[in-house]
């Protein structure tokens, strides 16, 4: 056994830094570590604190394997190879002799082959009405080798041996063989030593199964979930008032067919477009649909920039009353094909996407339409231009309403004929028919190309009169209310098929929104703006998190690739948010900062300033010495020598040549600064920190950063001079969610040593103004954006309502490890529901406080980023979410 490979399992340990330290000793040793509260076959050893009730405690004991003190762990790392087990094998007390011991002696069966497992023989008939306790004890007895049945009555060829059940049923008590309490399996692997432990098992209800956390229907909730999560899933989003009117059912009016329209024609031949308008606007009635042609030249008349103001004004009377009297999508196809024919350009005639885009070129001055636009617009033509954008997204919500509302009974009276979804107006415009399966068409791709360049256009530096006239016309807005309605429209009409693919095409729509703004150079402020705006809350959710995780990006800071998630925004996106401010200040700029930028900076930080960008003809260069950075067959520059051996004086020589790169690796990704702290060299460590641009404190191998390399090799001394440099944020970016510094153990003076220097470090930071200053616009922008976060995910997750107290699901996460919750589970929507439970009752345990935020968030006085902590300051001390709460503040 000694030489074999060791699969091992933990059970008994409750520290959690005490197990973190097995695992890695039977990691580090070459072991095979399996976690889990699950007795797996596949083990050769238990690691145990002592004595267990646990399921695997038994098993592992009935199985024979090698149950241990977590002392041979640690003594074999010592050591530096596997000890053997024998003096480390666990006894039922300190009082009991090897040779007794039950779990050597049921051990040493099995090896020697007398025994396959202690239930050898036996034919057991389970009967456990629980079902978590049945699987226990149905696992616990296949260890020791049983045949065991759980149907009642057995099969015939089943020579039953043994009935073990809880409770003891009357009518099966010595009917088919001798019953027993489940209890018997301890008693039978402990024997006389079962006496002893009496006592406590009575206390968990004599069964071993009790000390396991109480039983709940993990199945049945999961189907609950489901069920939850498909019923949110399917309720109407953005249904409008507007369109409540909407429900009469209209039927086409007779004067549809027997109006004459000949003398309109003749009057447009004339050019009495006046007067044939009017004529028009005198028979508007439900179901009455003139000529298209007609309304076509009296469009293009319009646009032509020669019509007056009451023309232009009656002319977006007419075709305002022409969609009110004839809804499109409670009509037969034939109405969405007038429209489509009206709602062109005139002279293109490419559809309604090109009518569009030349609508907003002719707004913006811009070049980019389809035909040669005409001069200046006067203010009635611009106005004109609104209202027909207005239309149409008029138009394109009808179409979503009326899809949205299908299972409200608004829109199943008799006669109403809705139109088929894949006939709308909205799939004819932003998809072909081979595009439909993709939520980024390349109709979408330019309304978002569109949207950014209009948003830009309504910011850009005229005089305030000119920015105030462009906001007043809402063309921003417009484009936005249009994206939102088609993304919920496209949505829709795919939730049910393919949620996967939903999520997809989300993911992929909000990367390209910050990708798109980001190659604009759209100011950061106005790209934050730009998301508080978006109406739908999972357009605004997936746009929130890929602007976010673009700025980390762009800023140099990681965030875990992880699915979207609670834990994923508490464990990774507010660091990477306390990284984006600190991060630039104790990596590289400890000295003087520039003046502070203008709040609506673009969203690209000040970069690092590289060793490489010095000039190669920059004076001194001729002093360089040779070899400089020559490495050896470790990959060590002359730097990295230097450090290890303590040499400070060549340290400081090397640091003021140009072109030297203090950041250098060897082959395996040391540092001089590693080498330094390793070494205890703590003048080269203050030489380094000196140099500018300063080193990479975050830089780690293998998990080993410079402080927590200095505190291995017990340099407290280094590791104070860089938490006095950096603050308590490196202490944060080592360790994350573990205790820090748990290896190797500090004592409670050093530890308060290491928190004293670490405050040092925040209280120098804190008193550079420029410093915060600077970067004051990125963290409230990145405050702002979590907090949208935050909530649109609880809004959409409705995470509120199944967490609240006394839910199952609340229940389960708070009194059960959430592996034991969601093992059996197969749907991944169900899963991350619960793991986002088990977060938020994490938070409002304390276990992930606010108290290991930043002071530099926690005390800031930006107005985004106090709402950030006042969201997860309410997330930890109440019982609901203050999402919903909070939402109108928010948005």
């Amino acid at each position: 056994m000694a030489s074999s490979k060791r699969v091992i399992q933990i059970s008994g340990i409750k520290n959690r830094t005490q197990k973190q330290k097995v695992v890695e000793g039977i990691r580090s040793l070459g072991g095979k570590y399996i976690g889990g509260s699950v007795y797996q076959q596949d083990i050769t050893h238990l690691i145990v604190s002592g004595f267990s009730q646990s399921e695997k405690f038994l098993a592992a004991c009935a199985a024979g394997k090698w149950v241990l003190t977590q002392t041979y762990v640690f003594d074999s790392v010592q050591r530096g190879s596997w000890l053997p087990e024998e003096p480390y094998e666990v006894a039922l007390s300190q009082s009991t002799q090897p040779a007794h011991n039950p779990v050597r002696q049921w051990r040493k069966r099995v090896a020697d082959g007398s025994l396959p497992g202690a239930f050898h023989g036996w034919t057991v008939l389970l009967v456990v009405a629980d079902p978590l306790s049945r699987a226990i004890f149905k696992r616990l007895l296949k260890a020791g080798k049983a045949e065991v049945y759980l149907s009642t009555p057995p099969p015939p060829h089943a020579a039953i041996t043994h009935v073990l059940a809880k409770p003891l049923p009357k009518d099966l008590q010595g009917q088919i063989a001798p019953c027993y309490p489940v209890i018997h399996v301890v008693h039978h692997l402990f024997g006389g030593h079962f006496v002893d432990l009496q006592g406590t098992f009575e206390a968990n209800e004599e069964s071993p199964a009790e000390a396991e956390p109480a039983s709940i229907e993990f199945c049945q909730l999961e189907k609950e979930l489901k069920e939850y999560i498909i019923k949110r899933e399917e309720q109407p989003r953005l249904l409008f008032p507007e369109f409540q009117s909407y429900h009469e059912p209209y039927s086409l009016n007779s004067k549809a067919v027997e109006a004459d329209f000949s003398n309109v024609g003749s009057m447009i031949e004339s050019g009495l477009f006046s007067e044939a308008l009017d004529s028009i606007r005198d028979t508007l009635s439900p179901g009455l649909l003139p000529p298209a042609v007609f309304l076509v030249s009296l469009l293009e008349h319009a646009l032509q920039g020669n019509a007056s103001a009451v023309y232009l004004r009656n002319l977006q009377q007419v075709l305002h009353g022409l969609l009110l009297n004839n809804p499109s999508w409670l009509f037969p196809h034939t109405v969405k094909k007038y429209f489509s024919e009206l709602l062109q350009c005139p002279q293109c005639k490419r559809g309604l996407w090109p009518f569009i885009e030349t609508i907003i070129s002719s707004r913006m001055s811009s070049d980019a339409a389809c035909h040669p636009l005409p001069g200046p617009a006067s203010p009635s033509l611009l106005c004109l231009h609104g209202n027909l954008l207005e239309l149409v997204l008029k138009l394109f919500r009808g179409e979503l309403h009326s899809v949205t509302a299908r299972d409200s009974g608004l829109l199943k009276e008799a006669g109403v004929s809705r139109l088929p979804a894949s006939g709308s107006l909205l799939y004819e415009t932003f998809w072909t028919v081979w595009e439909r399966s993709t939520l980024l068409s390349t109709a979408v791709k330019q309304l978002v190309k569109l949207l950014v360049q209009v948003l830009i256009w309504e910011k850009e530096d005229e005089d305030e009169a000119e920015r105030e006239a462009r906001q007043e016309l809402r063309m921003g807005e417009t484009l936005l209310d249009m994206l939102a309605a088609m993304v919920e429209f496209w949505c829709q009409q795919h939730l049910k098929l393919n949620q996967t693919l939903v999520e997809m095409g989300l993911k992929d729509l909000g990367e390209h929104l910050a990708v798109s703004a980001s190659s604009q150079d759209i100011p950061l402020c106005l790209l934050v703006e730009l998301v508080a705006r978006i109406p739908s809350s999972r357009l605004r959710l997936v746009t929130a998190d890929a602007v976010f995780r673009n700025l980390c990006c762009r800023n140099g800071v990681t965030v875990s690739e992880e699915p979207l998630s609670l834990k994923k925004m508490v464990s990774s996106y507010l660091p990477a948010l306390e990284r984006l401010v600190e991060g630039p200040r104790w990596a590289d700029n400890r000295g003087p900062c520039p003046a502070p930028e203008p709040v609506s900076h673009s969203w690209t930080s000040p970069q690092r300033i590289q060793s490489s960008s010095i000039n190669e003809t920059s004076p001194g260069k001729e002093f360089i010495p040779k070899g400089l950075n020559r490495v050896n067959a470790a990959g060590e520059t002359c730097l990295h020598r230097a450090c290890k051996r303590n040499q400070v004086e060549t340290v400081r020589h090397i640091l003021s040549l140009p072109g030297v790169d203090v950041n250098v690796k060897d082959h395996v990704g040391w540092t001089p600064l590693h080498e330094a702290c390793n070494h205890g060299s703590k003048a080269s460590v203050e030489a380094l920190l000196a140099h500018r641009p300063a080193p990479h404190l975050e830089t780690t191998v293998d998990g080993i950063s410079p402080l927590k390399d200095a505190l291995v090799n017990g340099h407290l001394d280094i590791a104070k001079l860089l938490l006095e440099h950096a603050g308590s944020a490196l202490l944060r970016h080592m360790d994350g969610d573990r205790t820090p510094y748990s290896d190797p153990p500090l004592t409670p003076a050093e530890w308060a040593e290491i928190l004293l220097s670490a405050r040092a470090g925040d209280a120098a930071l804190m008193l550079q103004p420029a410093a915060e200053g600077r970067y004051l616009p990125l963290l409230e922008a990145g405050s702002s954006l979590l907090t949208h976060l935050l909530v649109s995910y609880l809004g959409e997750t409705g995470l509120p309502g199944c967490t609240r107290p006394g839910h199952a699901l609340a229940r389960a996460v708070e009194g059960h490890p959430l592996r034991a919750v969601t093992g059996g589970w197969t749907d991944r929507r169900a899963v991350r529901l619960a793991e986002d439970a088990a977060t938020l009752a994490a938070l409002r345990g304390g276990g992930a406080g606010l108290e290991r935020v930043s002071p530099l968030i926690r005390e800031c006085q930006g107005e985004n980023t106090s709402l950030l902590m006042e969201v997860l300051g309410q997330l930890e001390t109440q019982g609901r979410s203050p999402g919903l709460r909070l939402y109108h503040g928010v948005c």
